[in-house]
């Protein structure tokens, strides 16, 4: 049946050519990649707005036009929507991907044009799996299928004109038939919304294939795994995929779940590989079988600036071009694409760890957040959710943080929220249960991680001591204005330094 395999890891090797020549030459790709947005996107009434026909170096274009976030491009991308065309890029949009993350709404729409979808997201995956091949000459991972285990893929039409999906059924119904070919499970399956039938879906299609390399978050990936493990009787994943070499992952940080994945896929044959792929673009991959950090993609239609940490927090940050990053700097991401996102503030932060050829780690988000299971929770979510548990229940909060539980095969990941109360709730049950639905109304993300209890239980509460954060604000030399306790984090180091400090004492615990 693969027969092609040979020739399809020849033409990957090629690409290595291609990579190279603007890994050697960043800042000629970079200009490159400029110069064709701005041409193409003139006729638009974007370009026209800022006449980008008169632009002729990225001095100009960073001066001319603002920064943007999705509320000010909303109304344009609500138009492209409606139908309207020729808004924001000079070919047509029918395709949006559906994600959480903004302030307020529950989610954002991010126009996926043609070229965003072949010349950036495609291009990327490609050029990961080149990566993989050239590091990995004996590597049999075309002669199996890939498995591709995302969140939920529904796929809806918003009218006449558009639809919308989670960025991996975008990118499933777009795939070419060639590349359908090498992918398992059927598209009926992999674009199920319902992941309680999608899980054993999954299991019972996949369980006889000849699964070579997995793509997904850990979380539903293990869930996935370990359905598998009851349904064959086994303990170690290539005891039922003997020929798996390879696990794509990308999303959320993977160091909570490597020694668990080490547990679940016991061989020395198991090579892991990050992306760093979101709805916005795709912005960098994993070059090396054992490097740490990821090549920044520049030559798939996305152009790059940088705000300094210096500029956090300014109405009117400045940004720096590429080859003024400095290494070990943190630095927001700022993106004009192929898809109509001009000078758009990513939210990511990043840091450099090398700029010959330009590499960088994901170090976070400009606002707090919590992302360890997918869920993209933001402080304005949890804020809002726990005044409306106090406001129902009668409780008074004074500080509270907020850590995750990291799923595990015993058991299944939650939020822990560490609350300081001066009026705690008479009913812990019914305080909880009124946060965790208003968590759920405000963000989808969440929303979909806690449905059926398959990825994410309900929220664990521990009522702390009085003065429990002051103590330990105290203890870090951190008392006085201008230092806060952390409200949302993606590990558990805050989290575990306050239940020590008050040596576990909470007074009551759900």
């Amino acid at each position: 049946m693969f027969v092609f395999s040979p020739i399809v890891q020849w033409f990957l090797r090629q690409r290595i050519s291609q990579i190279e020549a603007w890994r050697e030459y960043p800042l000629d790709a970079q200009q490159k990649v400029f110069q064709y947005l701005v041409q193409q996107a003139k006729d638009t009434e974007w370009g026209k707005t800022y006449d980008f026909a008169s632009i002729r170096y990225a001095d100009d274009f960073r001066n001319r036009i603002p920064l943007q976030d999705y509320e000010s491009l909303k109304p344009y991308i609500q138009r492209i929507m409606d139908g309207e065309q020729n808004i924001l890029w000079n070919t047509p949009v029918k395709w949006f991907s559906k994600s959480s993350g903004t302030t307020s709404d529950k989610s954002k729409f991010i126009p996926m044009t043609a070229e965003s979808i072949e010349d950036c997201h495609y291009r990327g995956a490609i050029d990961l799996l080149s990566a993989y091949c050239s590091s990995n000459p004996d590597t049999k991972l075309f002669t199996g299928k890939g498995l591709i285990v995302g969140g939920s893929h529904q796929i809806n039409p918003l009218n006449k004109n558009s639809l919308f999906g989670d960025l991996s059924a975008v990118l499933l119904q777009n795939m070419s038939f060639f590349a359908q070919w090498y992918r398992t499970p059927d598209l009926s399956i992999a674009l199920m919304d319902d992941w309680e039938k999608k899980l054993e879906a999954l299991a019972t299609a996949t369980i006889h294939e000849d699964v070579t390399n997995i793509s997904g978050v850990p979380t539903w990936t293990m869930l996935l795994i370990k359905r598998l493990f009851e349904i064959k009787g086994k303990d170690n994943l290539t005891d039922i995929w003997p020929n798996l070499e390879l696990y794509i992952h990308g999303g959320v940080s993977f160091k909570p779940y490597r020694e668990e994945f080490k547990s679940l896929i016991r061989s020395d044959k198991i090579f892991y590989y990050e992306t760093y792929n979101a709805s916005e673009g795709f912005f960098g991959f994993q070059y090396g079988l054992n490097d740490d950090d990821l090549l920044l993609h520049l030559n798939n239609g996305i152009f790059y600036e940088f705000i300094p940490s210096s500029e956090f927090g300014k109405d009117k940050p400045e940004t720096v071009f590429l080859h003024e990053v400095i290494p070990e700097e943190n630095y927001a991401i700022v993106i004009s694409t192929n898809g109509g996102l001009w000078r758009y503030v990513v939210g990511d932060t990043i840091r450099f760890t090398s700029v010959r050829p330009y590499k960088i780690q994901v170090t976070g988000r400009l606002k707090h957040y919590i992302n360890a299971f997918g869920e993209e929770v933001i402080v304005e979510n949890t804020d809002k959710a726990l005044e409306e548990a106090c406001r129902q229940t009668g409780a008074v909060v004074n500080d509270y943080t907020v850590a995750p539980i990291y799923l595990t095969t015993q058991h299944r990941g939650r939020h822990e929220w560490l609350i300081e109360f001066s009026k705690p709730p008479l009913d812990l049950n019914e305080f909880t249960m009124i946060l965790d639905k208003c968590l759920r109304a405000l963000n989808s993300d969440y929303d979909a991680k806690r449905s059926h209890d398959l990825a994410l239980l309900h929220p664990a509460i521990i009522i702390l001591p009085p003065y429990t954060f002051y103590n330990w604000l105290k203890s870090k030399g951190k008392l006085g204005g201008q230092n806060k306790v952390p409200r949302l984090s993606n590990d558990r180091t805050y989290a575990d330094e306050i239940l020590e400090s008050c040596k576990h004492s909470s007074t009551g615990q759900h």
